[in-house]
């Protein structure tokens, strides 16, 4: 028989190959062979318009079988062993046929795999196939990836363990399972039961070193902030889903100046494996052109944004960090002046947090040192729920932090061998983290000093 093309855009939606009825009967299965090696099986549906000693595919079937307009094909047909090639469960990568109608609303992959069943029935499969599925007005690009056969004795109604094996060629039934799977790349945003769970990189980075980041006295901080913004992130989004869990949003540091808060805000995005933390000085945002603050609020979320129409639930954690968040973010209408562009900033900031569009790949972290000047609205939980004290570091707290600044020394042996490190921090009750860091450079200055000669 003749290779011919697929007489109709209904039938090519079918995944059935396209004969005369003269030839063939609706419903029958048969194997074409394009060489002695390469034999692929077909359903068959008859449609008039197709000429007798011809065979018609849609552009799918054309290139998974390798076959061109007027090819000469051998065409038999081909019974299947139901006992053993029966689809039990297959995967089925999936994605959007056409590049250019992407869009970022969930499928329900439980309502695909029924719809799937209900237009494939009774036919036949093979791994590695290429097909088109029309689902809810769109259409998607299928590949079957993974089969297992059905175990003989549920077809016949017995009871008891399953045994499923793999087949490379088999007949869907209508209690087949169906599983989705995205593409590699794919901005297909997939929920529901039936699809299959992704291999995610892990959200912490295993390699992750207080000491080696320069971070000291801070180690109960960072375990609280892990276990309140981070712990629900190491999950799959599957799990997060099945939970109805929402992750945090926004974090505030606050505390006495020179303890560490924005060392902590910059080391996070190390300590995960994300990527770089954008980070702004508060009083940036603010422009004298009008509007341009607000569009300032706007471009940093807009990574974040495009990403989560892109890749929905799947989409990386995107880190933005506001120095001095109070500079931008005081109680609205405490602002004198008839401008009212504090105000806006602060309307817009929260529209971003957590407005009608929801952002659910962000995390924001603010710092300040007077948490009681930001307005309430941004402190409400879905924005800066976790707040979390920065304090003076305790004596442990302080040894960690002599140490690190230090470990140079030592390394090169440039610190005397009477140096007590640990007398240090007990007599250095109340200092910052920066005033500890100061007495290191003090130190410094001072020994290298001796060797200066002054004429």
């Amino acid at each position: 028989m003749q290779a011919a093309r697929c007489p109709t855009d209904e039938l090519s939606l079918t995944n059935c190959a396209v004969v005369n009825e003269k030839d063939f009967p609706s419903g029958q299965h048969v194997v074409v062979k394009t060489s002695p090696n390469h034999k692929y099986i077909f359903t068959l549906r008859t449609h008039p318009s197709v000429v007798p000693g011809s065979i018609a595919f849609s552009l799918p079937q054309r290139k998974w079988a390798g076959l061109s307009i007027g090819q000469e094909i051998d065409v038999s047909l081909y019974t299947f062993d139901k006992s053993k090639q029966c689809i039990g469960t297959m995967t089925i990568e999936i994605d959007f046929l056409q590049k250019k109608n992407i869009d970022s609303n969930p499928y329900d992959t439980d309502k695909m795999a029924a719809e799937f069943i209900q237009q494939f029935n009774s036919q036949a499969f093979s791994v590695g196939q290429q097909l088109v599925f029309s689902f809810n007005d769109k259409l998607f690009g299928l590949l079957v990836k993974d089969m297992e056969g059905m175990d003989p004795s549920i077809l016949k109604g017995e009871s008891g363990a399953s045994k499923k094996q793999k087949i490379e060629v088999g007949l869907v039934l209508g209690n087949s399972q169906v599983a989705f799977e995205k593409a590699e790349n794919s901005s297909l945003n997939l929920i529901g039961k039936s699809k299959t769970k992704e291999n995610r990189q892990s959200i912490i980075n295993p390699d992750w070193n207080f000491e080696k980041m320069g971070i000291g006295g801070l180690d109960k901080e960072f375990s609280d902030i892990f276990r309140r913004a981070f712990a629900s992130r190491v999950f799959p989004p599957e799990i997060v889903e099945q939970m109805g869990c929402k992750h945090v949003k926004g974090i505030l540091l606050y505390g006495p100046p020179g303890c560490g808060k924005t060392l902590m805000a910059r080391q996070i995005g190390k300590m995960l494996n994300a990527r770089e933390p954008k980070v702004v000085n508060g009083p940036e945002i603010l422009n004298k052109y009008v509007g341009e603050s607000e569009a300032n609020i706007r471009k940093l979320f807009a990574d974040a944004e495009e990403e989560q129409r892109r890749l929905g639930a799947n989409s990386g954690v995107h880190i933005i960090i506001f120095d001095e968040i109070d500079a931008i973010c005081k109680q609205r209408g405490s602002m004198a002046g008839s401008t009212g562009v504090h105000d806006t900033v602060v309307n817009q900031l929260l529209s971003k947090i957590d407005g009608v569009e929801q952002l659910n790949n962000i995390l924001v972290i603010g710092m300040t040192n007077r948490p009681d000047l930001i307005d309430e609205a941004l402190l409400r939980p879905g924005r800066l729920e976790v707040k979390m004290e920065i304090g003076l570091p305790d004596e442990k707290g302080r040894l960690q932090i002599l140490h690190i600044h230090t470990g140079r020394m030592r390394e090169h042996q440039l610190l005397a061998d009477d140096v007590d490190i640990a007398e240090l921090a007990v007599e250095t009750k109340n200092f910052s983290g920066a005033e500890l860091e100061g007495l290191v450079r003090a130190a410094q200055s001072t020994a290298m000093n001796r060797h200066i000669k002054v004429s």
